[in-house]
């Protein structure tokens, strides 16, 4: 029913005629859903690594990975609390799993990487393949594929979530599946797809049949040799610095493909560009420190902090130091569907 902000001589239209019928006027809020551009409760914010680690830390004497099913902190958007949402249209969190536990075993409709924040050694599994996992790895878990989490190491791990759940409950698209056991059973040695596939080579009677890279371990040290090797060219990008985004070795496209995973250098001094565009971008800082300019706010940060960019919103970033940032957004489902744009400013 609408009660307010209508002019008298069409209420009686709107309440007695439309609203019995389930019918409502588009011209009243037509400039509310067709905006000229882009406007969401997601606010510019910070998650600083060392304010939140106790937290993370004391989720350990409070709840089991086991009883959790996933020990997760929700990195939660000031603008969206209580809807588990970073962005419009993607989760994140941060992870925790302590020496000798395991997460059970499980799948699901929404497709999640892990970028391994704080640790060394422990592994995630997915349909019979481990990964031993080592801090700045990018690590997939595809839609509907059982994975599950444990640590053999003497020392806690932390990683950052990356889920498209709010995407995929938009679409009615959710659905979930716990295993029976614990763990899925292994069915293939520790680093078989990255040498099947990632390794500028294979197998000769390979067929595409998934949009998800084969690949689902990008190891930290190989993408940091790629930055180095790149910083000889000093062909520096004036918004980006050097930046590179992870891709499915199938056919060049992202990696995921709901999720584009970036990973960028910034040289010490380095001043970008102001830079906007219209994927909302989660970013966690791998080595290094600065700051950003997002909107009106201005963000120091230095390594593990998480730090998150609207939709639109013009971004600046400035390195006191070497630095290497990973992020991530929705940009492939914006590019499929021809709405992703930039807009590239002065320093």
């Amino acid at each position: 029913m609408i009660t307010s902000n209508v002019r008298p001589d069409l209420a009686p239209y709107y309440n007695e005629d439309c609203d019995p019928k389930h019918l409502a006027p588009l011209w009243e809020v037509l400039h509310t859903i067709v905006r000229k551009s882009p406007s969401s409760d997601c606010q510019p914010h910070i998650w600083h690594y060392g304010e939140i680690r106790d937290t993370i830390m004391k989720a350990a004497d409070v709840i089991t990975a086991e009883e959790a099913e996933r020990r997760v902190l929700v990195l939660e958007n000031p603008g969206m609390r209580g809807r588990s949402r970073v962005t419009t249209s993607l989760y994140a969190g941060l992870q925790l799993i302590m020496p000798g536990e395991i997460a059970p075993a499980h799948r699901h409709s929404q497709a999640a990487l892990r970028f391994i924040v704080e640790g060394s050694g422990a592994y995630t599994a997915v349909d019979g393949e481990r990964t031993i996992m080592e801090e700045g790895d990018f690590v997939i878990t595809p839609s509907w594929t059982w994975h599950d989490h444990g640590n053999e190491s003497a020392q806690p791990m932390v990683w950052l979530d990356g889920l498209d759940i709010p995407l995929i409950e938009t679409l009615d698209a959710t659905f979930a599946e716990p295993y029976p056991d614990k763990n899925h059973p292994s069915t293939r040695p520790i680093g078989d797809s990255i040498a099947r596939y990632g390794s500028g080579l294979m197998p000769v009677d390979h067929q595409q049949q998934n949009p998800t890279s084969p690949v689902f371990n990008y190891p930290y040290v190989r993408t940091r040799e790629a930055l180095e090797q790149m910083r000889k060219t000093e062909q520096w990008d004036p918004c980006h610095g050097l930046k590179l985004r992870y891709v499915n070795p199938d056919n060049g496209q992202s990696a995921m493909p709901t999720i584009g995973t970036f990973m960028q250098l910034l040289p010490k001094g380095f001043e970008a560009c102001t830079y906007r565009s219209t994927d909302a971008t989660v970013y966690s800082v791998v080595e290094g420190s600065g700051k950003s300019m997002i909107g009106d706010h201005t963000f120091e940060w230095r390594e593990r902090d998480h730090f998150v960019v609207p939709s639109w919103v013009e971004q600046r970033h400035v390195a006191s130091e070497d630095a290497v940032l990973f992020s991530f957004s929705d940009r492939p489902v914006q590019q499929v569907l021809g709405l992703w744009r930039e807009q590239r400013g002065d320093a």
